[in-house]
C-alpha cells in the first residue's frame, strides 16, 4: 500500500531529531569500521558467532547427510553382497574341480595298480567296470559292464589290484553278475602262506569277512597270517591273495578252530576289476637253456706246443 504524503520514515524525518539520529548512526558506523580495521573486533565477534551458529548448520544438514550416508551404505552393501556371492560361486566351483581332480587321480592310481598286477604276473586278463552293487540280505554281488558279447564266461575269477574279489555267477549279453567271496554261498580253497595249511574260506553272513570253520585244533594259525588261493578245484589259479586272519578261536563243538579273515581285495571300494582268462599251457618240451659264458671272441686262444729240437735231444 502506498504511503500518503504526510506519512514519512522516522529515520529520514524532516525534523532536526531525525537528522541528528542519522548523523549519530553514521558516526557509529565509521567508528566500528575504524576499530574493525585496526583491532579486528568484528572478526572476533563473527568468529564467536560462528561457533554458536555452526551446530545449527550441522543440525540443518543432518537429513541430507543421513540420506547420502544411507545411499552409500546401501550401495556398498549391495556391492559387497554381489562380490560375496561371486566369491562363493568361485569357491564352490574350485572345490568341485578339486574334488573331481582328486577322484580322477584316485581312479588313475587304481588303474595303474591293476595294470601293474597284470604286467607283474603276466596274466591274460580283461578290464571291466563295476556298474552295480547288490548288497541285499545274505547276498553280496556286483554287476560288471561286460557280458557274453565280450567273451565273459560263467565261473570266471574276478580280482582287483589287491586280491581275489569273487567269480562270475551269471552272464548276460552285455553285463555279468559277480558273486563276492564274502557272500555266504561262496567258498574258495585257500592255503595259509606261513605254514602251507590248506583249508576252505567261506563268506560270512555280515558280508564283510571270511570264515574258516574247519581248521584242525593242532594247526598253527595266528592272527596276521596271509591267505592265498591254493589252486585246488581248478577255478582260482594258485598264489592270489585272499585275505588276512584277524581272529582265531575254538569252535563251539570243540572239534575245530574257527578263524575269521579280512578280504585282501577292496570289496566295497573297487570300481575297476580284472577278469581272469584261462592261462595258455606251453606246447611241447621247454626250450633248451642258452649256454652261458663269455663270447668266443673273448675266449683265450689255445696254445700250440712246439716240437722238441734235435739239438735238445740227449743221446
Amino acid at each position: 500500500m502506498a504511503r500518503t504524503r504526510d506519512e514519512s520514515s522516522p529515520l529520514f524525518a524532516g525534523n532536526a531529531a531525525g537528522t541528528l539520529r542519522l548523523i549519530v548512526y553514521l558516526a557509529l558506523a565509521m567508528v566500528l569500521m575504524v576499530l574493525d580495521q585496526r583491532n579486528g573486533w568484528l572478526w572476533r565477534l563473527r568468529y564467536a558467532a560462528s561457533a554458536v551458529v555452526e551446530p545449527v548448520y550441522r543440525l540443518a544438514g543432518l537429513p541430507a547427510v543421513g540420506i547420502r550416508t544411507m545411499s552409500v551404505a546401501f550401495a556398498d552393501r549391495q556391492l559387497l553382497t554381489e562380490q560375496n556371492q561371486r566369491l562363493r560361486e568361485d569357491l564352490l566351483l574350485a572345490n568341485a574341480k578339486l574334488n573331481r581332480m582328486a577322484a580322477v587321480a584316485e581312479q588313475n592310481h587304481r588303474l595303474k595298480e591293476l595294470l601293474d598286477t597284470q604286467h607283474s604276473l603276466d596274466l591274460n586278463v580283461q578290464l571291466a567296470r563295476v556298474i552295480g552293487v547288490d548288497l541285499g540280505a545274505y547276498r553280496y554281488q556286483l554287476t560288471l559292464n561286460l557280458g557274453a558279447r565280450d567273451g565273459v564266461r560263467q565261473g570266471q575269477p574276478v580280482i582287483d589290484a589287491h586280491g581275489v574279489m569273487g567269480q562270475v555267477k551269471e552272464v548276460l549279453p552285455t553285463t555279468a553278475v559277480v558273486m563276492l567271496i564274502t557272500d555266504p554261498a561262496h567258498a574258495i580253497p585257500v592255503v595259509i602262506e606261513r605254514t602251507g595249511l590248506r583249508t576252505v574260506a567261506y563268506g560270512s553272513r555280515d558280508g564283510d569277512e571270511l570264515e574258516l570253520p574247519t581248521i584242525p585244533l593242532a594247526a598253527d594259525v595266528r592272527t596276521g597270517d596271509k591267505l592265498l588261493t591254493s589252486g585246488l578245484g581248478g577255478r582260482f589259479p594258485p598264489g592270489f591273495p585272499v585275505g588276512e586272519v584277524d581272529a582265531v578261536a575254538p569252535a563251539a563243538t570243540g572239534m575245530f578252530l574257527v578263524a575269521r579273515a579280512k578280504p585282501a581285495a577292496d570289496i566295497d571300494r573297487s570300481e575297476d576289476v580284472l577278469l581272469l582268462h584261462d592261462q595258455a599251457e606251453p606246447d611241447g618240451p621247454p626250450a633248451p637253456i642258452t649256454p652261458m659264458g663269455p663270447p668266443d671272441s673273448l675266449a683265450p686262444a689255445a696254445s700250440v706246443a712246439a716240437p722238441p729240437s734235435a739239438a735238445g735231444v740227449r743221446r
